[in-house]
């Protein structure tokens, strides 16, 4: 088994994932492991939280490490939020890295959990980085 001291996994989790990854259902893990199917099951859903809290962790801390940051209120649309990086890429002297459509297409893809009708939901930090990529991270969660 792999060693989960670096990680935010338990060595059941790992176990228990391991087992489904090499495609045993809940039911032949629960035998192998002398538990119930429900108990697989809410093993499964508390290293799929794990892991989303480590993502969400990793998004803040990009976020936070970028040196151009700003914040883009609920309500904005991605139009704003678009002119928002640039104009900001702009006033700090770094060359975004995306042309207009991508960029779009990144910050959607990034945020669409938190869009609607071509607008954001939440208020959303922004990262710039010196290389010009977008970062963000915002207080509801990616899917």
């Amino acid at each position: 088994m792999v060693d989960t001291e670096a990680t935010i996994l338990t060595d059941r989790q790992v176990e228990v994932l391991e087992l489904r990854e090499q495609g045993h259902t809940q039911r032949d893990v629960a035998e192998e492991l002398g538990t119930t199917d429900s108990n697989v099951s809410a093993i499964e859903r508390a290293a799929a939280e794990n892991v989303q809290k480590a993502r969400r962790t990793l998004e803040l801390v990009q976020t936070l490490r970028a040196p151009v940051r700003f914040t883009v209120e609920a309500g904005s649309s991605f139009d704003e939020l678009v002119s928002r990086v640039y104009a900001q890429g702009d006033e700090s002297g770094v060359k975004v890295a995306y042309c207009r459509p991508e960029l779009y297409t990144h910050l959607y893809g990034l945020l669409e959990n938190v869009a609607s009708a071509n607008r954001l939901e939440a208020a959303t930090t922004v990262g710039l980085t010196p290389d010009g990529e977008v970062e963000v991270f915002t207080d509801a969660p990616r899917q």
